[in-house]
């Protein structure tokens, strides 16, 4: 059941303050201002007080807005459709492509206990000596490549794209610059890797809190596609934007 309230107490930054109840933890709201639609989450529960981060931040938000909650969390669509396919940091097609509703899965789901995990052993290869010989990348493990100010970490990181050997790559950018990230994805496409990638995407010029919501979305996906037997890649970048 959808719970509709009208009144806020508090808006500081991009958080919004009021009374509900029946409201859990991640669920996502929609506010009514003035200058349209915007997402929230639930991100604190304090009795009845319930706070919201406003997605694309609170600018035009006012006290007597209307806030609907949704009743469950953020969702994203998972089939093959999104291969070659780019998205925003919540999701919304960035190439102004259809949006996606079929096959919705939460993001964000419960958390592995490590104690019931297999022990990784399968590499995949990348192509990139000093990562294949010396830091190998593992199934389901990550890798950090760390870099100073000035070095072409877009371009490794392209390559390890365009080398690795993997069913699907999922990129995920958190406060790229347009041209970075229209360099990305104009050599996953000239070289004919965009059909088996799906970006998302969020820019410098993009909601900062829209930021954080990028690396849970890219690896639910990456998930789902892995428990239907694919070999997938995730990178991120530039991790440093989402601390």
């Amino acid at each position: 059941m959808k719970k509709i309230y009208d009144k806020i107490i508090q808006i500081s930054g991009n958080v919004i303050v009021l009374s509900a109840t029946g409201i859990r933890y991640g669920e996502l709201a929609v506010i009514k201002s003035e200058r349209g639609d915007s997402f929230a989450e639930v991100i604190r529960i304090d009795g009845t007080l319930v706070y919201l981060q406003v997605f694309a931040g609170s600018g035009g938000v006012s006290t007597g807005d209307e806030v609907r909650f949704l009743g469950k969390q953020m969702e994203v669509s998972f089939s093959e459709d999104l291969l070659g396919r780019v998205f925003d940091g919540t999701g919304r097609p960035r190439d102004g492509g259809p949006v996606l509703t079929k096959d919705l899965t939460e993001i964000g789901g419960p958390t592995v206990n490590p104690a019931k995990r297999l022990i990784p052993s399968n590499m995949i290869h990348t192509g990139i000596p000093m990562i294949d010989l010396f830091n190998s990348l593992v199934e389901s493990q990550k890798i950090s490549i760390f870099t100073t100010s000035g070095e072409p970490y877009n371009e490794l990181l392209a390559r390890v794209a365009l080398q690795a050997k993997v069913d699907i790559i999922i990129l995920g950018g958190m406060g790229l610059r347009y041209d970075d990230y229209l360099f990305l994805k104009n050599t996953l496409e000239s070289e004919g890797a965009l059909s088996r990638s799906i970006l998302c995407v969020h820019t410098a010029a993009d909601p900062v809190v829209e930021c954080i919501m990028v690396p849970d979305i890219s690896l639910t996906i990456a998930e789902n596609f892995a428990l239907h037997g694919k070999k997938v890649l995730v990178l991120l970048t530039d991790m440093k934007k989402f601390l």
